[in-house]
């Protein structure tokens, strides 16, 4: 019995020493690499993620309705009602997803349409809320409104249209 405490005291003392934590970079790893990529920089073409392309004073101008700046590319109406979601990736991330995002807008909203914007585009309806997705050159960019009392299923298009109009003039 007096052995398994002097058992697992070696074991204690000598595992860790082959073990680096999860965190640590191993031996051969290119750390400068490494922050390259995670920093967002096109070390690798089309994996650059863009930044916010739209402030909210642009965004409450092209919808004629104030928003308040809530965050990470989030715009709100102030009273939680209302919102606006832009999502950024990369050019390579998006054209990896589109196809599926596509898909489930299909499923998810009432109209679906292909736009000639960017690489690949579309649009997505329905009474309470649209989105859009645009794969460009400079990044991919997915926004999605809902709950705008004053939009119908035909300005949740036209609304999205002009938001995409304006990220591609950026």
């Amino acid at each position: 019995m007096r052995r398994l405490p002097v058992l697992m005291l070696g074991l204690l003392l000598v595992v860790p020493a082959g073990c680096r934590d999860a965190s640590d970079p191993a031996a051969d790893t290119d750390v400068a690499a490494q922050s390259d990529v995670s920093a967002g920089s096109d070390a690798v073409p089309g994996t650059a993620v863009p930044p916010c392309p739209l402030t909210a004073k642009q965004v409450s101008t092209i919808l004629g309705q104030p928003l308040t700046d809530d965050g990470n590319c989030l715009f709100g109406d102030g009273k939680g009602v209302a919102s606006v979601n832009i999502t950024t990736s990369s050019p390579m991330a998006g054209s990896t997803t589109y196809e599926y995002a596509r898909q489930r807008a299909g499923e998810t909203f009432d109209a679906v349409k292909d736009l000639a914007s960017g690489v690949k585009a579309y649009v997505a309806v329905k009474d309470i809320a649209g989105e859009a997705v645009l794969v460009s050159e400079a990044g991919a960019y997915t926004i999605n409104l809902s709950s705008f009392a004053r939009l119908d299923p035909a300005g949740y298009e036209q609304a999205l249209r002009a938001l995409l109009d304006a990220i591609e003039a950026t």
